[in-house]
């Protein structure tokens, strides 16, 4: 059976392709090495949970498979400034235009308009996209277990560690996990959402949590909308946390976010 992320990844290679013919990877690679400096996005997380807070990874995306049309008009700066407000650690912006309505437009503008760390949320298959991601701006990548065997993965993390940049290792299940554990970096994002079925449920976290690799940070992905939510993940461990569709359906951002800074 074909799955959403099967189709994703699919487009994906298309949309490598036509990278690979617009820039050359030493022309991306000077491009990013002469970006600003990261801003220190697994830093940021750490002070955040040194401070009390609990730190929120804050998501920008206008649609998604699971969620259909969430807000089409968004404008990314003036969601960036609510969630920074609101007390963000960190920001994560989907920059895939498919399936979630983003760009690398998006992320540029929000480096501009916050001087938060910022996550390119994207569908990394090649190398390139790292370095693209960095002379975007970008301060930290997601490598989804899910789409890329233990080789490519390894290869998307140096290639970004080359370029200063953080990586979240996203897993699902027992099996990528063990992967996860395996590999030379230290965040671990357990997606409550199968990216396979499109299902979400909040006991991946509870259930995967007490399995991370001594070293290993976990951060909770997915599903999470309520202060209680927060306070079930903080019972298995979980300090950091990336949170999407219910803060862009929010219409009070600020406040949806302090509510989930301060849950404890």
């Amino acid at each position: 059976m074909i799955t959403a992320l099967d189709r994703i990844i699919e487009y994906k290679r298309d949309e490598v392709a036509a990278l690979k013919r617009r820039h050359s990877a030493s022309d991306l690679l000077r491009t990013a090495r002469t970006a600003a400096p990261p801003r220190g996005f697994e830093a940021a997380l750490s002070q955040t949970v040194s401070e009390g807070a609990n730190a929120l990874i804050c998501e920008l995306k206008r649609k998604s498979p699971s969620a259909g049309m969430i807000e089409a008009g968004a404008d990314p700066i003036s969601v960036a400034q609510q969630y920074e407000q609101g007390g963000a650690a960190c920001l994560s912006v989907l920059t895939d235009m498919p399936s979630f309505g983003g760009s690398l437009d998006d992320l540029a503008a929000v480096h501009n308009s916050v001087s938060l760390p910022i996550l390119r949320k994207e569908f990394m298959i090649d190398t390139l996209q790292v370095m693209e991601a960095r002379a975007h701006s970008a301060d930290a990548i997601l490598v989804i277990l899910s789409a890329v065997d233990d080789a490519l993965a390894s290869d998307l993390i140096s290639t970004a560690n080359d370029l200063d940049m953080d990586v979240i290792v996203e897993v699902h299940d027992e099996a990528e996990l063990e992967r996860a554990n395996r590999l030379p970096t230290t965040l671990i994002g357990v997606n409550n959402r199968d990216l396979k079925r499109m299902v979400t449920d909040l006991s991946a976290t509870e259930r995967l949590a007490p399995q991370l690799a001594a070293g290993k940070t976990l951060i909770s992905e997915s599903g999470i909308s309520t202060p209680e939510h927060i306070q079930r993940l903080r019972k298995a461990g979980a300090r950091r946390f990336l949170i999407g569709e219910s803060l862009m359906k929010s219409t009070d951002r600020i406040q949806a976010c302090k509510a989930l800074c301060n849950a404890t």
